[in-house]
């Protein structure tokens, strides 16, 4: 495909609005109200988001994740700690998501301070995992170069005949993240690309909720 054809591929939006004076007060109210809706629409792995890092001196990264919690405090993912995000955040504690929803024409940002998990926060989400995944995270060096595919099935194997008939507890170096936001950013598309943007920013332990330019 050539630069002409690229700039070629427009998409009018026009599904919905979004008005400053109709959101929720709390950001992760209407985080909540948006995500149920796009989970609601059959939108494939609704939960996942860019997650952005940057080491010490700023090199950005970007990955997508799953979200697996969500509350007033923060977005929770997990992940090994010895992972190349892991190591940006021990470098830089910020960082940023992205979701999009392209079925619904929505996109959410958020700023934050990322935090590690409590023990028993990652041992309670370990548990819930199927057991060839809580394998999976013994078996995986993440971030780390491996020789071949047959490697990493070999060290699978490897860990589910040692795991076998017992029961399978977190590793040590796996685990959550908790990123605190001071930001959010809702953004509904609209037509001749003026989008709706609504912005909550936290001042003295409050939501800020304003309206930015497209």
């Amino acid at each position: 495909m050539s630069p002409k054809d690229l700039n070629a591929l427009r998409h009018e939006y026009s599904l919905k609005s979004l008005n400053e004076n109709e959101v929720k007060h709390s950001p992760i109210d209407q985080f909540d109200l948006w995500l149920n809706e796009a989970i609601s629409s059959g939108i494939l792995e609704s939960n996942a988001m860019i997650l952005a890092t940057s080491t010490f001196d700023g090199k950005p990264s970007a990955r997508v994740v799953l979200l697996k919690h969500y509350d007033e405090k923060g977005l929770s993912f997990f992940t090994n700690y010895e992972s190349r995000k892991a190591k940006n955040i021990l470098q830089n504690p910020y960082g940023a998501l992205v979701f999009f929803w392209l079925d619904l024409e929505r996109q959410v940002r958020i700023e934050g301070k990322i935090h590690k998990a409590t023990d028993a926060e990652s041992d309670r989400y370990f548990k819930t995992r199927p057991e060839a995944s809580k394998i999976g995270a013994w078996a995986s060096p993440q971030s780390s170069v491996i020789p071949n595919r047959k490697y990493l099935e070999r060290l699978m194997t490897d860990f589910e005949e040692e795991f076998k008939g017992k029961t399978v507890k977190r590793p040590p170096n796996w685990g959550g993240y908790i990123l605190v936001p001071t930001l959010f950013e809702f953004w509904q598309g609209r037509p001749n690309r003026l989008h709706d943007r609504i912005q909550y920013t936290l001042v003295n332990n409050s939501w800020r909720i304003e309206r930015l330019a497209p």
